[in-house]
């Protein structure tokens, strides 16, 4: 069987993307995940033969060091991290900690035989926008926030592993990956869970900053396709939607899926951390697809069943 290690498979998009491995008999998936940001619920069937879950802190050499020497795992998705906005921007030394868990996942890797390791990025990295599309091989890295930097970090890590130790890997820059295993930090769950409670929708600012916004299924279809086809081997790939609304315009079709009565309240600016605008290329996303990504009005009506779903 292929051994596959997936740290943070408790959260989003890991646990999307546990749920999606285990679906492969010849896959044995562990997760090492401290609940620090994630979810139990958010793992798959643990009676599963194929599964398994370990509580451990990637950050913390003999936690993860006893994971990864027990089991030799083929593969690795390094995807643990504190994550959100608010919450990065109100504890950095948090976030900065989290080279811990990217210098001994490497280093790790590098000495128990793994063959690739694949890396959640974000498109945190770039920052204010100079260009549009942001491109992974043209637009600069910016962003001076700890988030970011640890981010930007990470990658420069990953390369070097593999310019000293020929550890392969890939990295995937995040662009708001949203679906029904999203917590409340995150606009599109906070929107949704508003307009369900009738409650004012908040918005920081004019709300006239852009963002796109990528259904959880197309971000696992295209990072699985990476692995299991060997495609984007020691590169990076921008992992989003390029379809850009505002945050206004967000809150409205929000109110429209959810037939909500809810009023818009802005609230002042963020002081640090919220781009005017972010859109990627994607074209090395559409080539793992081979088509376009789901519409942001169909993503945003499965969440808001789901979501309902969970308060009936």
């Amino acid at each position: 069987m292929t051994k596959i290690l997936v740290t943070g498979g408790a959260g989003n998009v890991g646990g999307a993307l546990v749920r999606r491995l285990v679906q492969n008999p010849d896959y044995e998936v562990t997760v090492a995940d401290n609940f620090s940001t994630g979810e139990k619920w958010k793992l798959p069937d643990q009676s599963l033969p194929n599964f398994r879950f370990i509580k451990a802190d990637v950050n913390v050499v003999k936690d993860i060091g006893a994971v990864m020497t027990s089991f030799q795992f083929d593969y690795v998705f390094h995807y643990a991290a504190v994550v959100g906005v608010k919450r990065t921007l109100e504890n950095p030394i948090a976030v900065l900690n989290d080279i811990d868990g990217i210098r001994n996942i490497l280093t790790l890797s590098k000495n128990t035989g793994v063959r690739r390791v694949f890396f959640s990025s974000s498109s945190e990295v770039y920052g204010e926008p100079v260009e549009i599309p942001q491109n992974e091989e043209t637009t600069p890295l910016n962003s001076r926030l700890p988030y970011a930097i640890v981010k930007n970090l990470g990658e420069a890590y990953f390369r070097a592993f593999h310019q000293e130790h020929e550890l392969n890997y890939t990295i995937f820059r995040f662009f708001n990956t949203y679906g029904p295993l999203q917590s409340e930090d995150f606009v599109i769950t906070k929107f949704v869970r508003q307009a369900l409670a009738g409650d004012p929708i908040t918005i920081y600012g004019d709300g006239s900053q852009t963002r796109t916004f990528c259904y959880v299924d197309d971000n696992i279809e295209a990072t699985v396709k990476a692995f299991e086809e060997g495609k984007f081997v020691n590169d990076v790939i921008n992992i989003g939607s390029s379809k850009e609304i505002t945050i206004k315009e967000l809150a409205e079709k929000v109110i429209a899926a959810v037939g909500s009565s809810s009023e818009l309240i802005h609230l002042p600016p963020l002081a640090e951390g919220d781009m005017r605008r972010r859109c990627p290329d994607n074209s090395k996303m559409l080539a793992l697809l081979g088509r376009e990504p789901l519409s942001l009005e169909e993503g945003l009506g499965r969440t808001v069943e789901f979501l309902k779903s969970q308060d009936s």
